[in-house]
């Protein structure tokens, strides 16, 4: 198991998505900063490493149920699913948020003025993930869906315009940590996403949805940081 400690967080939650749950738990980014090892994490956070080890071995060597193997998946499919299923709902549900942040801020904005930075912040959030998705649902996941095509074919690969897949792969990953940091601030501003003793119905329920938010963009990025872009990197080397 020694040898486990200098495996990186983010290829334990490739492996096994029910480990993101533990890394959650004691407060471990397995998404923006997967790529770092479980003894680099536990050396930072001052964790035990074995006892941290020890949860995430006893959850890879339990029965796996009908946890999704996406490490498994094709590119082109793991690409699409992200599409349809983050993409969209990251489109759905920054409307219907914004929303009620603005309302928050007008009733309740005067008792609690950290609403008016936590909508803010959000607003941005839902801007800057408008403009992040188009470029990877017009030039990175169409190149990626092209060079599984032309594998399966033995074909010849166009190299794109922008170089090589890795360049816009390093574009994505530092928005992606520009979105942890942002939400990083909104889970302290909003103390964890608990509503105040004052918060009404409106109240609770935004909080709980930016704590979804918060969650679908971890596996969001998570799949695309971990696996996607890894994958997208490891398939152009070998047409090379």
């Amino acid at each position: 198991m020694e040898d486990l400690k200098n495996k990186t967080i983010g290829s334990f939650v490739a492996q096994d998505f029910r480990t993101a749950a533990v890394f959650t738990k004691y407060q471990i980014d397995f998404c923006c900063k997967g790529n770092r090892t479980l003894n680099e994490v536990c050396e930072k956070q001052d964790i035990d490493s074995d006892v941290l080890l020890q949860n995430v071995y006893d959850i890879l060597e339990s029965e796996n149920g009908n946890t999704i193997d996406f490490n498994s998946w094709p590119l082109d499919l793991l690409a699409d699913y992200i599409e349809k299923t983050h993409h969209r709902y990251v489109e759905d549900k920054s409307t219907i948020l914004i929303q009620f942040l603005d309302k928050l801020c007008k009733v309740h904005g005067a008792a609690h003025p950290e609403l008016f930075k936590i909508n803010k912040l959000f607003t941005e959030c839902a801007e800057e993930l408008s403009q992040h998705m188009k470029k990877e649902e017009l030039m990175l996941f169409p190149f990626i869906k092209r060079m599984v095509k032309t594998k399966e074919s033995d074909g010849i690969l166009t190299p794109p315009s922008f170089g090589s897949v890795s360049n816009p792969i390093a574009m994505m990953m530092q928005e992606h940590n520009n979105e942890g940091e942002r939400f990083n601030e909104i889970a302290r501003l909003t103390n964890n996403y608990t509503p105040p003793s004052d918060g009404c119905t409106t109240y609770k329920v935004t909080f709980a949805m930016l704590k979804e938010f918060e969650e679908d963009l971890h596996k969001h990025i998570h799949l695309e940081n971990n696996i996607l872009f890894n994958k997208a990197v490891i398939l152009e080397e070998e047409f090379a």
